[in-house]
């Protein structure tokens, strides 16, 4: 899915310099990913990036995966049923050792006699690990403002060459032709959706381009109005006029 999700991997060359990035082609097309996993990799992408003692930037991304971060979501992982099939194959000792990792001030777990209580107490072990991480995490959030006009432009010009220099058509059909199913393909939206519906001859190929370029714009503005949510809740964007590095550098540096 290099295309339709804009990897963009020829931008992680500088001066011949390949720049280290993170959380692209970590599942296959066919697996599940949600906010929470999303989460998940990006806590442990930013321990080892900060254990090597460099700076992080979460970019691009939908508005909700970014205010995961931003706003320290606590996502639902230590659901206990999701646990209990988890943890099902483990012993109540081996358990109650998983409890004591994870909680090592809990020194007393004999009281957990009951499966279902060690199971319920992992959980919510979890979800403190989880709410203690993200509160670790400092941020300085960049915002790249451009008119209404000139990100219409951009969007239509960039659909343009994905459909007709960069292979985006034949994207969608090797992904339908390997086994990703129509249905999948609906679920992904965009490109995906709209594409696998021409390709399935629902839509002839002028309808195809019109209908998804216009699927694109008001996504974008739904990331507007997403940003301007967070704006209201806190979130401090420092907006910038266009990609003005140098701005972004300053920014930067100040804030260290």
């Amino acid at each position: 899915m290099n295309t339709g999700t804009g990897k963009d991997l020829s931008e992680y060359f500088i001066d011949g310099r390949q720049i280290p990035y993170h959380l692209i082609d970590i599942i296959d097309p066919t697996e599940e990913f949600n906010l929470f996993s999303f989460q998940q990799n990006f806590y442990k992408s930013f321990d080892e990036i900060k254990s090597k003692n460099k700076l992080s930037f979460l970019v691009g991304g939908t508005g909700m995966y970014l205010s995961s971060v931003l706003q320290k979501y606590t996502l639902g992982k230590a659901d206990f049923e999701k646990e209990k099939q988890i943890l099902s194959s483990y012993s109540d000792d081996e358990l109650r050792d998983i409890l004591k990792d994870l909680n090592p001030s809990l020194h007393n777990t004999t009281d957990l006699n009951d499966r279902e209580r060690i199971i319920k107490a992992i959980a919510v072990s979890k979800t403190e690990q989880e709410k203690t991480k993200a509160n670790n995490i400092d941020s300085l959030v960049i915002g790249v403002n451009l008119s209404r006009d000139e990100i219409k432009k951009r969007i239509t010009a960039r659909l343009k060459k994905r459909l007709d220099e960069e292979g985006m058509i034949d994207e969608v059909k090797t992904l339908m032709d390997s086994g990703v199913s129509y249905d999948k393909m609906i679920f992904f939206g965009l490109e995906y959706k709209f594409i696998a519906q021409y390709l399935k001859g629902e839509l002839n190929k002028n309808d195809m381009f019109q209908k998804l370029n216009s699927a694109i714009h008001s996504f974008a503005k739904r990331q507007m109005t997403w940003f301007r949510k967070m704006e209201k809740e806190g979130v401090v964007i420092n907006w910038i006029d266009g990609p003005d590095f140098n701005k972004a550098k300053e920014l930067i540096e100040i804030s260290l």
